[in-house]
């Protein structure tokens, strides 16, 4: 989930106070287990947007508006509301900031360490503890950083195409889990229980150190001219498919190196990584930094990435979302082919929210081709909401025409539901 801190933000990461407050919201803190002021460590908050088309009307490019305050993990929240985008880079999306309300007297307050999520409140499968644990990176809300976000949370055409919008209003969902917090910690210590900080998993940083340290290591493999070493106990705990081929019928009583084909070694390394860890391995997060630096200082946008490369305009930020897609896309079908289910479905999660004009077919042509029924419709929801320069400009790409001659039934498809759209 590509969360971070607003180009809004004052120099020390605070926010200055919203310039609008309207009635239109209203909000309702529901805790698991927990009172609205008690000291829980998870929680999630509704907050209901009234009258969407009149907040797109009034509510300029760059300025949210938020509803009540709500508490969870002792600490208080706030969630902003950006109509028009964070910025203008964004301004075909509506964007959400959580933040943290710190008292002003107090700057030397521990950071709160939190995973959060934003959802539809319809959206249930994105608010299950799984989805939110696999997609959702631990981030620190101080005095000095208290608000963390995504500023592509959902483009206002999808949302208006969709059944998420009723009678103009929508409700959008933030689940908050404060993973570790100075308060909670002081309850724990008091209970005598040691403190939170010990009680934390930190299992997959001992694994980790065991695939880094390459200590009884007992099986080989050669990616794309690359070398790479592993534990079959472990690849065959996580992966029915390497328990396979690792201790089952068919394994190799011999030695030799296992070659692996048609994957990158980077991909490969991202793979063993989330094996061995069962998260996303650093790679990730540092591409998505870089590219979503490389989006706000160039130009163009992404659905102008291949424009922009002919152009020889905004290259870098082309060159590193070109990248990453691929890399997304590499590891999407590796989670595939070794049966990781986990890994495969934050893969979806990511592939759909950085569908494209210009990517929009090879991401289709991979759901098609790997049986993915969430990513097919997400790719094809996109098209529906494209103008028809955007629409044209699809049409005649390569990636558009393998699909029509491989897969013919996604064209029936597309146009079974612009016709729907339609009569609509």
């Amino acid at each position: 989930m590509d969360y971070y801190v607003p180009s809004s933000a004052t120099p020390c990461g605070r926010r200055c106070k919203p310039r609008f407050a309207m009635s239109a919201f209203t909000g309702a803190s529901i805790a698991h287990g927990y009172k609205r002021c008690a000291h829980g460590d998870s929680g999630y908050h509704l907050l209901m947007v009234n009258g969407h088309s009149r907040t797109k009307e009034l509510i300029p490019t760059g300025q949210s508006i938020t509803a009540n305050s709500f508490n969870v993990g002792g600490h208080d929240w706030l969630i902003e509301y950006y109509p028009n985008g964070e910025n203008p880079g964004r301004a075909d999306f509506i964007s959400l900031f959580l933040n943290l309300l710190y008292d002003a007297d107090d700057d030397d307050e521990a950071p709160v360490e939190v995973r959060f999520s934003f959802s539809l409140v319809d959206q249930v499968e994105k608010q299950m503890p799984m989805y939110i644990r696999a997609t959702s990176e631990t981030r620190n809300f101080s005095s000095t950083t208290s608000i963390w976000g995504n500023d592509r949370f959902l483009r206002r055409d999808a949302l208006e195409h969709s059944a998420d919008l009723k009678c103009d209003c929508l409700t959008i969902r933030c689940d908050v889990v404060v993973v570790r917090s100075s308060r909670v910690d002081d309850d724990d210590d008091a209970g005598g229980h040691g403190g939170t900080k010990a009680l934390l998993p930190d299992i997959h940083q001992h694994f980790n150190s065991l695939l880094q340290k390459k200590v009884g290591a007992d099986v080989a493999f050669q990616v794309g001219g690359e070398a790479f070493t592993a534990h079959r106990c472990v690849l065959a705990a996580r992966s029915m498919v390497f328990m396979a081929q690792l201790f089952g019928p068919m394994k190799d009583a011999s030695n030799s190196v296992i070659q692996i084909k048609d994957m990158e070694p980077k991909v490969f390394t991202a793979l063993l990584s989330f094996i061995y860890t069962d998260s996303f391995p650093d790679m990730y997060e540092d591409n998505i930094k870089l590219s979503e630096l490389c989006k706000d200082t160039g130009q163009g946008q992404e659905d102008e990435m291949s424009e922009a490369v002919g152009q020889g305009q905004d290259g870098e930020a082309a060159e590193v979302e070109v990248g990453l897609l691929q890399w997304l896309q590499g590891l999407f079908v590796a989670a595939d082919r070794y049966d990781l289910q986990r890994l495969k479905f934050i893969c979806v999660k990511q592939l759909s929210q950085r569908i494209g004009v210009s990517s929009v077919a090879s991401t289709l042509a991979l759901a098609e081709q790997h049986h993915c029924r969430g990513l097919k419709e997400a790719c094809l929801k996109f098209i529906q909401v494209q103008s028809p320069p955007c629409l044209q400009t699809l049409m005649t790409s390569n990636g558009w025409g393998h699909i029509v001659t491989t897969y013919p039934s996604v064209l029936n498809e597309l146009i079974a539901m612009l016709a729907s759209n339609q009569r609509k």
